[in-house]
């Protein structure tokens, strides 16, 4: 009986989770199914969809959007096929069975760790005993934290006091001297920077090694790969493609992010998000940076002390025929007049825009939000907002 139970909730789940019936049949088929949350560095799903790079490879593409809660579990039973997402998330549940693949490197540097700048923390040691705002345990930016912690010695679970908050409020809580650091992803980070409230202490475009790895890979349900390997090559490459065209108009692919209505933004925030982004897509770098990634997991005790990281790396990371760094440098795709940023742009520009609306309304938080997160979870656009009040914090 337990076991029915646990099988009809997992079903419920996923069904909850994207809109779209659950299946583990595989199809072989031209259609594809590409997973999506609502999240800014989809950018890459979203260009490739609306510029029509799926079906420049033959393929019939459906986006089935999805909640971060089952996002992984969808995957895995068939929900979607297709999607890319972060390596640090889906590593611990490669290394316990879950049966998806690593196919390509997709972007770098969404991740960050900053100390409030009226505290004395300006390396990761002096953050030892600290309090730590996270939007969430387990979340991408907690995981990264407890990566650098666990490189430089650092106990997490003992030396850390970890705070949750929605992401959108952990510049107030710096503010109200409720926690001496953040660790946070695009575009709150660069948000924070612009504000003045924090400075960088770990910085995943920056800081080696973190500045040479893919944070995001393209990553598939292990049996639709198995079953449909050149579907899944040709899905592959129309993702790269879009990271390409994503990177070279960063502004366009913020602007039409937020038009089509795939994420609540404005096209000035997700312009920040994506141009601090670097959107080169590579195998063999992107291979190399789930070794790293796993290596470094097991030392910050995120991953098994029995886990052969190197075997785990090569289990999860899979190589497609036509997918290759060579094919990647002759990928060409359109410039479009005036979709770039200049590197001399000035941030605090941008965030003087978005800051306009001093509001405390609902609808101007949750842009700030991100659905990776616990304090609440906003991946559902329904979701209630939460007042400053009601703010979640945990040791």
């Amino acid at each position: 009986m337990s076991k029915l139970i646990t099988v009809v909730f997992l079903s419920v789940l996923l069904v909850v989770g994207c809109n779209q019936n659950s299946s583990s049949t595989v199809r072989n088929s031209n259609k594809v199914r590409v997973g999506y949350i609502g999240l800014t560095c989809e950018a890459p799903i979203y260009a490739a969809y609306e510029k029509g790079f799926f079906k420049e490879e033959g393929l019939e593409p459906e986006l089935v959007k999805c909640n971060w809660s089952t996002y992984k579990d969808a995957l895995a039973f068939g929900s979607y096929d297709i999607t890319h997402h972060l390596v640090m998330y889906f590593l611990k549940p490669i290394e316990q069975g879950l049966d998806v693949r690593f196919l390509a490197g997709i972007h770098r540097g969404c991740l960050r760790v900053q100390a409030g700048v009226k505290t004395n923390i300006h390396t990761i040691q002096d953050l030892k005993r600290k309090r730590i705002g996270v939007p969430g345990m387990g979340t991408p930016p907690f995981v990264f934290a407890n990566r650098v912690f666990g490189v430089h010695g650092i106990d997490a679970g003992k030396d850390i006091t970890w705070k949750v908050y929605p992401a959108g409020e952990l510049g107030l809580a710096i503010d109200k001297g409720e926690v001496d650091a953040v660790a946070n992803a695009e575009p709150i980070g660069s948000l924070l920077i612009a504000e003045g409230k924090v400075r960088n202490i770990a910085d995943q475009i920056v800081d080696a090694p973190y500045k040479d790895e893919y944070c995001c890979e393209v990553i598939a349900n292990g049996k639709w790969v198995d079953a449909n390997p050149d579907t899944a090559t040709r899905a592959t490459r129309a993702l790269l493609k879009g990271a390409k065209w994503v990177e070279t108009n960063p502004r366009a692919a913020a602007i039409m992010a937020v038009e089509k209505k795939y994420l609540a933004s404005t096209p000035e925030l997700n312009t920040v998000a994506l141009a601090r982004l670097r959107y080169v897509p590579s195998v063999q770098l992107a291979e190399e940076s789930v070794h790293t990634a796993g290596r470094e997991m097991k030392t910050a005790k995120m991953l098994s002390p029995e886990t052969d990281t190197d075997a785990l790396a090569k289990r999860a990371f899979m190589h497609l025929p036509g997918v290759t760094d060579e094919w990647i440098k002759t990928l060409e795709v359109e410039k479009i007049a005036g979709a770039q940023v200049s590197p001399d742009e000035d941030i605090r520009l941008i965030a003087a825009l978005i800051q306009k609306d001093t509001s405390d309304s609902c609808c101007r938080r949750k842009m700030f939000d991100q659905p990776d997160q616990d304090a609440p979870n906003l991946a559902n656009p329904d979701a209630p907002c939460v007042g400053k009040s009601l703010m979640a914090g945990g040791e």
